[in-house]
């Protein structure tokens, strides 16, 4: 690996569910991977929640003395119980600036299971690295194979040649948070060579 065109992952943004899911595997493994990022001294970028596995992987980090930095539209202050008490907490205007700080504050991204918005931001988060916007590394948590659908879809999208096969690279998998973020800290990752979207002049 050449560490001299490698970008240290300091900070991990975290999609995940503003509910915990019928499982308790979810919270299990939001627990652990938590635990595994404040083990690595890697700091929490997540959607700001204080409910679901958004609230435990703030709670852990927190609970661990790690970072862990918040970033939720106003919109959303009356459908989600917000969590102020952390390290940083960013108050924007819409989803749209939400993803795009996101992004600048995260040095990878790891989605875990959630519904509708984490899949929005996951898929954002794909598209603009197949567009070159970043170039960042992106992780699947596959907690009790709650993904594999989903994997069987973007393999599907490949086959049926709506992405080029280095597309499905770009998304790296495990059920472990320990190897997964051993993977996401590995992946050669380079400055992106097209300009992050600014949204306000959009």
């Amino acid at each position: 690996m050449d560490m001299e065109n490698n970008i240290p992952v300091k900070r991990i943004c975290v999609f995940c569910g503003s509910n915990s899911g019928q499982r308790p595997a979810y919270k299990d493994a939001a627990k652990k991977l938590g635990k595994a990022l404040t083990a690595r001294g890697i700091g929490l970028v997540y959607g700001g929640g204080s409910v679901g596995l958004m609230g435990v992987i703030a709670e852990t980090v927190m609970r661990e003395k790690g970072e862990v930095i918040g970033v939720i539209p106003k919109a959303l202050f009356s459908r989600e119980i917000v969590r102020r008490e952390v390290t940083e907490f960013h108050e924007v205007a819409s989803m749209h600036e939400r993803k795009t700080l996101m992004v600048q504050l995260s040095d990878a991204f790891i989605a875990m299971p959630g519904g509708c918005g984490t899949m929005d931001e996951f898929f954002e988060i794909v598209t603009w690295s197949q567009l070159e916007l970043h170039a960042k590394p992106i992780g699947i948590l596959n907690v009790e194979g709650y993904f594999d659908l989903l994997l069987q879809f973007i393999d599907h999208i490949i086959r049926e040649r709506f992405a080029r096969p280095e597309h499905g690279q770009l998304i790296l998998r495990s059920d472990n948070p320990d190897e997964l973020l051993q993977m996401l800290i590995q992946k050669k990752t380079l400055p992106p060579s097209g300009k992050l979207i600014d949204w306000k002049e959009s």
